[in-house]
């Protein structure tokens, strides 16, 4: 009885190491869950959990089928939902989990280290968030989850100061909120899963452009410096670059690249194979993405490799033509 009046909140370690071995990692890839996008739990049709990589993968790219591992029931990857119990679990061990029984409570002071400066948000405010931006123009910062309304806009200190994107309101509905944007001109833009669209919202919450019917699972999303829109189509493994009249609500022009290779040429520039063109773009400098320069558009079937030459030559490997084709670059 004594024994049991002591010990306090303390998590007995034996007991931890069992709930992070059993409970808490993907029997499929054997990667211990979290909160990021690909290692969070999700429930498949029959019950048992794998992380949301594992079910990428297991999935049919284009009708989004798959089989249990352990039971083979079918389901759909567009039908697993997460698994709330886990990511409870996650949120209550944390603490006990990312820290060693041996190491001291507070981290040892590194030169050049950064340390954190405060936190908001928290269980409760923020529901399994799974996606950030800043507001270029107002330093907000924007994060989308699985609250009631997806959308919750933060000041500087950590305020809620706005929230919007209610499941199942049809001026606002985002089902399943993966990542979000600002744009330049404080367009909120935002990928969701739950019906494979692109969502766009002005900072106040109302929509603007709803884009479906051109991915198979739209992930990430982020604004270029010409306010333009690129998204990474996690099931279809090809990126989209929109060009979107943010003031009119209507989308101008798309360009997709589905990238086999990628390389850098002698300015930096990052290079990559279109296999669906096929074509050689150049997407210019990371800092400065994505400029989707076209390089070669003609003379290609299927190139799946390439790399400059100390001389600035580019030589693209042609699966098709069973070749090495050799191009001068020319940046006049």
């Amino acid at each position: 009885m004594g024994e049991e009046a002591s010990g306090g909140g303390e998590t007995p370690p034996e007991l931890v190491r069992e709930a992070e071995i059993s409970l808490l990692e993907c029997k499929v890839c054997f990667e211990r869950f979290g909160h990021s996008q690909q290692r969070r739990p999700r429930n498949l049709a029959c019950g048992h959990v794998v992380c949301l990589a594992c079910v990428a993968a297991l999935a049919h790219p284009r009708t989004l089928a798959l089989e249990c591992p352990f039971c083979r029931r079918a389901c759909r990857a567009c039908d697993t939902s997460d698994c709330l119990p886990v990511l409870h679990l996650l949120e209550l061990l944390g603490s006990t989990l990312h820290r060693s029984p041996a190491a001291p409570c507070a981290a040892p002071c590194i030169p050049g280290a950064l340390s954190c400066h405060h936190a908001f948000g928290g269980w409760g405010t923020l529901v399994n968030p799974t996606g950030l931006a800043l507001c270029p123009k107002t330093g907000r910062v924007v994060v989308v989850h699985d609250g009631k309304r997806r959308v919750k806009i933060f000041d500087s200190g950590g305020g809620c100061v706005h929230q919007f994107g209610e499941k199942g309101d049809a001026a606002q509905d985002i089902r399943y909120p993966l990542d979000v944007t600002v744009t330049n001109d404080c367009h909120v833009v935002v990928t969701d899963a739950g019906d494979r669209s692109i969502k766009v919202f002005d900072f106040f919450g109302q929509i603007k452009l709803v884009i479906r019917g051109q991915f198979s699972l739209p992930w990430g999303v982020e604004t270029t410096p010409q306010n333009g829109v690129l998204v990474t189509d996690a099931e279809g493994g090809s990126l989209h670059l929109l060009e979107v009249d943010f003031l009119e609500g209507a989308l101008q022009r798309t360009e997709r690249v589905t990238a086999s290779a990628v390389t850098f040429d002698h300015q930096g520039n990052v290079v990559v194979t279109d296999t669906s063109g096929p074509a050689i773009l150049c997407l210019g400098k990371p800092e400065e993405f994505p400029g989707l320069k076209p390089m070669v558009t003609q003379g290609l079937s299927h190139p799946v490799a390439l790399t400059f030459t100390k001389e600035n030559s580019l030589l693209v490997l042609d699966t098709a033509s069973h070749s090495v084709k050799v191009y001068k670059a020319d940046w006049r």
